[in-house]
């Protein structure tokens, strides 16, 4: 992926405590080799920059390498991007995460955080198992 693809907001926050997520960093270490991770977000994105640096962070210290960025921008008060109209994405940050083998969705995490983005989808992939 090229460095223009790369969503900056998923930068991996320095400051995240991976210890403080023992759970959730396990869960995700589990389903690394079996996922790919599709996210769709803004630089300019007020939720984005708040949510994916530590999901970047947490994605990091579980050994998930499968990630996608998606880049999204507004024309005219909708969204577009790659992929945008394909996954129905409509708010952002949306989160995606697919088996490696069948690309069936298995989890999905769509813009508002009642908890962090990496733990919401932690309990939706175990819920499956």
């Amino acid at each position: 992926m090229s460095e223009a693809e790369q969503l900056e907001t998923m930068r991996p926050n320095p400051a995240f405590a991976p210890a403080a997520y023992e759970d959730t960093v396990a869960t995700w270490e589990a389903v690394a080799d079996d996922v790919v991770v599709k996210v769709w977000g803004g630089d300019w994105c007020v939720d984005c920059r708040q949510q994916l640096p530590d999901f970047g962070a947490l994605l990091d210290a579980a050994g998930v390498d499968d990630v996608e960025h998606y880049p999204v921008e507004r024309e005219d008060g909708e969204k577009v991007g790659p992929g945008v109209d394909e996954y129905g994405i409509e708010f952002i940050p949306t989160v995606v995460v697919e088996d490696r083998e069948t690309g069936s969705e298995l989890a999905r995490f769509v813009e508002d955080a009642r908890k962090p983005v990496a733990v919401e989808l932690a309990e939706a992939l175990e819920a499956r198992a």
